[in-house]
């Protein structure tokens, strides 16, 4: 962000830009703006907010990402119909949910994550190395399912697909002459540098695509997962779904990201002269808001993820947005079915701002089908949070978390609107942000809804005034930001 810069809606091309209704919290209110950034209306909960297709809002009922013990569906009105709230003492719900129909229940149900305790003699059990302990403490993520009545019909745990090669007596043990290599539906439960402890993967965001009935899950770390929900999903039959999601129906059907997790790539390294680094084949780290892009938009199917480049190692980092066709074959054919990443191959990947900005050559999957990326590698990087969404006129829309900065470009990466939060915790409403610790005017996550929402139906939508109450002061002057690499995508 620079030094000194106006907040709310600082730029607006009208001709280009996707009109509707955008969707943001900040310090525990959500507000829903107009283009102009004036407040259509308010909910007196804000956390990660979504518009349902019943026309109602969902929420955490704390201000915390990480830290969620409840959720409220409310009306336009801010009325609760309905609420569902995690009791079970070794569970800790945090960051991401989603309601949605499940196709084989014929029935909506809503999924969340949460982190689940696991005690020293559980880890110990797991095949963890004492040495790398104690393990009191520890966590690792679960997806649970509940239906509108609260009930719990399905889970899935990290902890049942885990493979270890320290203790051979345990049975996920990998078995004589395998390696990590072998499994690349399961981790490595003793992760080289990073023992088990709390919030071991932090699994940060969700989605569940309904026509595959599949699950993809997404860990900071630098990896997302996807899971078979519907080969392990019994309707009428919590106990029976439970079970096989334990089982190895229920291991990753597809991974992304860091295949030196699984001994099918090589890790980021320093290099012996201490001043370059390289990636190996990690492509993503520090990540958010994984998600499929919805059917009907473009790149309908694949998945679209905030890249923050965290643990990259990149000689100058920055944020991107990556979008990855996970069916690509490595003469790029879509196979129609997940190909592990490995055997779709790699590019080297060149910088065209290299001399100003020193990148450094990586490697780059092959399934990585769309990037987009500012010259100026600071412009929207955000080491947390954030969120990006695929919009259907073939823009995206971003929210860059660290700054509070709301933004969408269209598909040549030019930037079409642009949106500063005015909202901060400390110094409450701004008409100018000036230079400032990151997260003060953050923003975890933003929507961007047409005017044809069933929200909106039948709802007075007249605008009232701007958050700050200035009137909008936003140019039609066109500010470029241009991605890498160029407008055919990765080579």
């Amino acid at each position: 962000m620079p030094l000194h810069a106006l907040t709310e809606v600082c730029h607006w091309d009208k001709t280009k830009a996707y009109n509707g209704y955008t969707l943001f919290a900040a310090v525990g209110t959500s507000y829903l703006i107009d283009m102009e950034g004036k407040v259509v209306h308010t909910w007196s909960i804000g956390n990660n907010p979504c518009l349902l297709s019943n026309g109602n809002f969902l929420d955490a009922v704390r201000d915390d990402p990480q830290h969620n013990q409840g959720w409220r569906e409310l009306d336009w009105d801010g009325n609760v119909v309905w609420e569902y709230f995690e009791t079970r003492k070794n569970y800790a719900p945090h960051h991401d949910w989603i309601k949605a129909y499940n196709p084989k229940l014929k029935e909506m149900t809503f999924m969340y994550i949460a982190n689940k305790s696991v005690s020293q003699e559980e880890a110990i059990a797991a095949g963890c190395d004492p040495q790398k302990g104690p393990y009191d403490g520890a966590q690792m993520d679960v997806i649970v399912e509940v239906d509108m009545k609260g009930n719990i019909i399905w889970e899935w745990q990290f902890i049942d697909h885990i493979v270890q090669d320290f203790d051979s007596v345990k049975p996920n043990y990998i078995g004589k002459g395998k390696t990590f290599a072998d499994y690349p539906g399961r981790i490595n439960i003793n992760l080289p540098g990073r023992p088990l402890r709390p919030d071991w993967l932090h699994c940060n965001s969700m989605d569940y695509n309904p026509k595959l009935d599949h699950i993809v899950t997404n860990s900071v770390q630098g990896e997302f997962y996807v899971i078979d929900h519907g080969n392990t999903f019994i309707p009428g039959d919590p106990k029976g779904s439970i079970a096989l999601a334990a089982g190895k129906k229920g291991d990753f059907i597809y991974r992304f990201g860091d295949p030196a997790r699984y001994g099918q790539g090589n890790p980021p390294s320093v290099l012996e002269d201490w001043t370059a680094s390289t990636t190996g084949h990690k492509q993503i780290g520090g990540s958010h808001d994984i998600q499929w892009i919805e059917s009907g938009l473009a790149g309908e199917g694949n998945f679209l993820i905030f890249n923050n480049a965290q643990y990259l190692f990149e000689r100058t980092p920055q944020s991107y947005i990556f979008e990855i066709n996970p069916f690509l074959d490595a003469q790029k054919n879509d196979t129609g079915r997940y190909v592990n990443p490995p055997d779709a191959g790699y590019y080297v990947w060149k910088s065209d701002l290299a001399r100003d900005t020193h990148k450094e050559p990586k490697q780059m999957s092959n399934q990585i089908v769309w990037i987009y990326g500012t010259m100026c590698t600071t412009a929207f990087f955000s080491h947390i949070g954030s969120g990006c969404q695929r919009l259907p006129n073939g823009n995206t829309f971003i929210c860059a978390d660290t700054e509070g900065t709301l933004f969408e470009i269209d598909r040549d990466g030019q930037l079409v609107w642009e949106y500063i939060n005015p909202v901060t915790r400390s110094f409450g409403v701004l008409d100018v942000i000036t230079d400032c610790m990151p997260m003060t005017n953050q923003v975890f996550r933003a929507f961007r809804y047409g005017p044809d929402h069933p929200a909106f139906a039948g709802k007075n939508l007249e605008a009232k005034s701007t958050i700050t109450g200035r009137n909008p002061n936003y140019t039609t002057s066109l500010r470029k930001l241009v991605r890498e690499p160029r407008k055919e995508g990765p080579k």
